[in-house]
């Protein structure tokens, strides 16, 4: 489960949300199939108009320099979409699938941890399930010249767009998922709230497996690919140790869920005295799990809203790219 919150370096949420609105129709608009409509808590069938007037209204003492909006991306393997399949049906699956978004937003809200914030109906927000995906510049096979940019990925790529208003439903209180207080200050992480990224990713994946009966590998985790990614040669070594005994032994499969879901929830304290040989082998790897500068990756389905770099005043093009290097 691939689940990503888009920023305000990568898109551009201090406006209207009409642009990524009108974005987000583009399968309505291409395609000749049944229309998909918006939907929240509320019900789905939302018209675009009323998302935009919704969004777009709910910006109390919000100043222009500030978030409107955030993007929530979730998409489920081509795996979990078959699971999903085989569950529930061709005809069904993506009525589910929009059930789970639901839940993902009720995860959304609860991880803020502010008094009157706890569920997705505390919120305001819409969602829009997409059925095709586009190559762009960052995937591998446009890198390497087998794809061109704009043409449809191959598989089932079913998956759904979350917008999601910076302030909650009485459009008092702000709520930023890119908010890095992590509590060490009790008074100001009261005020502002003390989203942890990493812990709502989890959380989504937990709930898939909870809401679909789904037994997930230990390989398809977070935590898994996150070291994968981050780890050095030993740690990916030892990593790929506990992936085999986890996929034959219930009881190393069992402590390495645990541990993981631990750490990630930050709960974790020490796995050498506990496990031992396996503690210290679970210990590395998700010691990288626990860097403070680990951030999801992010992804913007939207290129024309990229914000363009500002130069200082006074400063050549050529002194603005020497600094950005």
């Amino acid at each position: 489960m691939f689940i990503n919150i888009t920023d305000t370096i990568t898109a551009d949420n201090r406006g209207s949300s009409g642009a990524l609105v009108n974005y987000l129709e583009k399968e309505n608009r291409i395609y000749n199939k049944q229309e998909e409509r918006w939907f929240n808590h509320h019900g789905k069938d939302f018209e675009p108009f009323e998302v935009r007037r919704t969004i777009d209204g709910n910006v109390a003492k919000l100043s222009k320099k500030d978030p409107k909006f955030f993007l929530i991306n979730i998409s489920p393997s081509q795996k979990e979409i078959k699971h999903l399949i085989d569950r529930h049906g061709e005809n069904n699956f993506r009525d589910k699938l929009k059930d789970y978004a639901v839940k993902v937003m009720d995860e959304y809200a609860r991880n803020f941890k502010r008094h009157g914030i706890n569920s997705s109906k505390d919120l305001v927000w819409f969602a829009k399930l997409e059925n095709h995906r586009y190559y762009g510049h960052k995937d591998k096979e446009i890198k390497d010249g087998t794809k061109r940019r704009g043409e449809l990925k191959t598989g089932n790529q079913v998956h759904v767009q979350v917008i999601v208003s910076r302030k909650d439903l009485t459009n008092k209180i702000k709520l930023s998922p890119m908010n890095n207080s992590q509590g060490k200050n009790e008074q100001h992480s009261k005020k502002v709230g003390q989203f942890k990224r990493t812990a709502f990713i989890q959380s989504g994946e937990r709930l898939f497996d909870q809401f679909f009966k789904y037994e997930r590998n230990l390989n398809e985790t977070m935590a898994y690919a996150v070291a994968e990614k981050n780890g050095n040669l030993n740690q990916r070594e030892q990593l790929d140790m506990l992936r085999q005994g986890s996929a034959t032994n219930y009881q190393s499969r069992s402590i390495a869920r645990e541990l993981i879901k631990d750490v990630v929830e930050g709960m974790f304290q020490t796995t050498t005295d506990m496990l031992g040989t396996v503690g210290k082998t679970v210990g590395n790897f998700l010691e990288i799990l626990l860097e403070p500068t680990f951030v999801p990756a992010e992804s913007n389905p939207v290129g024309s809203m990229r914000k363009k770099r500002k130069k200082k005043k006074g400063q050549t093009q050529d002194q603005s790219h020497g600094q950005s290097m």
